[in-house]
């Protein structure tokens, strides 16, 4: 169990520092930017509690915005990314899944996991952005920019998923 912890905590160190040193810098032609610490909300194995993922999700969310200059826009997406997160998993899982499924490639199938990252990803950055942009008045730019960032996290997220298996 405190090996559990531990690799956790070095995937949230990991992607905290690769996401504030190098990602946050990325924008391309200006609308997209990959935000890849979703990434270590979306692997937490089935068995996880709501309670439990919401906190994490708080922690790298808040360790985010401390380091961009953003009060409280990314912990708010990452803990309600992690709020509906189980309720996405069951829709997107097999029935006959084991207990402690933790999402991958492997263990859900290729187009099963793809669906459940996509719509993750969407959720998230729609939030985030939403509370970015703070205003409806420029909706097609808004959805051009979650649509986009969408498209670059997941492509990221998959990049991410081959070279660990």
């Amino acid at each position: 169990m405190i090996i559990s912890y531990l690799n956790k905590i070095g995937w949230f160190v990991g992607l905290v520092l690769l996401q504030v040193l190098i990602l946050n810098n990325v924008h391309i032609l200006g609308i997209a930017t990959p935000f890849l610490y979703v990434y270590f909300i979306l692997k937490f194995d089935t068995g996880t509690s709501r309670n439990e993922l919401m906190l994490w999700g708080f922690c790298i969310g808040l360790s985010i915005d401390i380091f961009s200059n953003t009060p409280g826009m990314n912990a708010a997406a990452t803990v309600m990314l992690a709020f509906v997160r189980p309720l996405l998993l069951n829709l997107f899982t097999p029935r006959d899944n084991p207990d402690s499924l933790v999402p991958s490639f492997k263990s859900m199938g290729v187009s099963s996991f793809l669906k459940y990252l996509i719509v993750c990803v969407f959720v998230h950055h729609f939030v985030l952005l939403t509370l970015e942009f703070f205003s409806f008045t420029s909706i097609p730019l808004l959805l051009l920019r979650v649509v986009s960032s969408t498209i670059l996290t997941v492509t990221c997220i998959m990049a991410v998923e081959g070279v660990r298996k």
